[in-house]
């Protein structure tokens, strides 16, 4: 074994007198994308989100005990939900799956499908409420690759722009895969999301699949300056910046094809004097971007509106970007 496998080792050597009984987290929902910046970029809401609650028990394993808020869609088989199939490839890491038991109690607050990062906050509610149970023997970072896995579990994608965010809080930027290599970027004060989720079914699969997997030279330079754009907008805290980079010539013309109304919703949207309007992850949800709370709620008020009058229940949410990420409400 070498010195640094030996360091790592007695790096993460879990210190069983700070092993608590139980803990419950919430994990929050993200935007991914963040509309220019398709599976590189995303940033975290405040709600809605998941929770996760652990407890220590004395038969070794990882059982989910109930899930609440899934209508019973959700595997409680612990190696087909990613929750517990995550936390099982953490202990193990840690070499401590044959000394240790945990049960899962997962409360689903957010809607499946929706576009808001619905596995990626289960997951890293998950891990978080593992590592915290255990008395914090990895750094958020070196839980990121466990979050990730998570991802791929759920839709056969590993991609990070969900769970990095969730993890990390605020806005991240994953400039790469190969290893991965997240930044977490600055977020502007007065930075707000209005968020309003269509009910109609957009499964992650299939909003995939209807992507180019060629795109035109003058369409990549375009999507290539909106990103750099956004990015200098945020570390310069430019709102006008920030607004005009926040165009999507890639992804945006093909998934809006799956979201009832969407074009509708984006003029209603630029009409209430929002930065920018687009699609949240692989959608049903679309999201407002906003310079303070008031155009958000224009925004999601007047669309919320426009859906119910063509039959369409949906659900909104405003927020900042939470900064934070995911935080323990309970710890015994």
């Amino acid at each position: 074994m070498s010195n640094q496998e030996t360091l790592q080792r007695e790096q993460h050597k879990i210190d069983w007198s700070a092993v608590k009984q139980e803990v419950r987290v919430f994990a929050p929902a993200t935007v991914a994308n963040m509309i220019c910046g398709f599976d590189i970029l995303g940033f975290a809401v405040d709600y809605p989100g998941d929770e996760v609650c652990m407890r220590k028990v004395e038969v070794p394993g990882v059982r989910i005990i109930a899930i609440h808020g899934d209508e019973g869609r959700l595997p409680l088989d612990p190696d087909k939900n990613t929750v517990s199939a995550c936390v099982k490839m953490l202990l193990e890491h840690l070499q401590i799956a044959d000394q240790i038991g945990v049960e899962i109690e997962l409360t689903k607050h957010m809607p499946i499908g929706s576009g808001l990062g619905s596995s990626s906050a289960s997951t890293v509610a998950g891990l978080f409420a593992a590592n915290a149970l255990l008395g914090n023997p990895l750094s958020k970072a070196e839980l990121m690759p466990f979050c990730v896995e998570g991802e791929r579990l759920a839709c056969g994608h590993g991609h990070a722009d969900n769970v990095a965010p969730a993890l990390m809080g605020g806005i991240t930027l994953i400039r790469g895969y190969e290893p991965l290599d997240m930044i977490e970027l600055p977020v502007p004060d007065d930075l707000v999301a209005g968020i309003v989720f269509p009910q109609v079914d957009v499964p992650t699969r299939d909003a995939r699949q209807l992507i180019k997997e060629k795109v035109l030279l003058r369409d990549a330079v375009t999507q290539w300056g909106n990103i750099a754009g956004l990015v200098a907008g945020l570390y310069r805290n430019d709102y006008e910046l920030i607004s005009r980079s926040m165009q999507d010539v890639l992804i945006e013309p093909t998934r809006a094809i799956l979201i009832p109304e969407f074009y509708t919703m984006k003029d209603i949207a630029l009409s209430c004097g929002v930065l920018a309007f687009g699609i949240s992850g692989s959608g049903p949800s679309v999201v407002a971007i906003s310079k303070g709370k008031k155009a958000a709620q224009e925004a999601v008020d007047k669309i919320q509106a426009h859906l119910t009058a063509h039959g369409i229940e949906s659900l909104q949410f405003v927020s900042s970007v939470n900064v934070a990420g995911p935080k323990v409400i309970n710890l015994k």
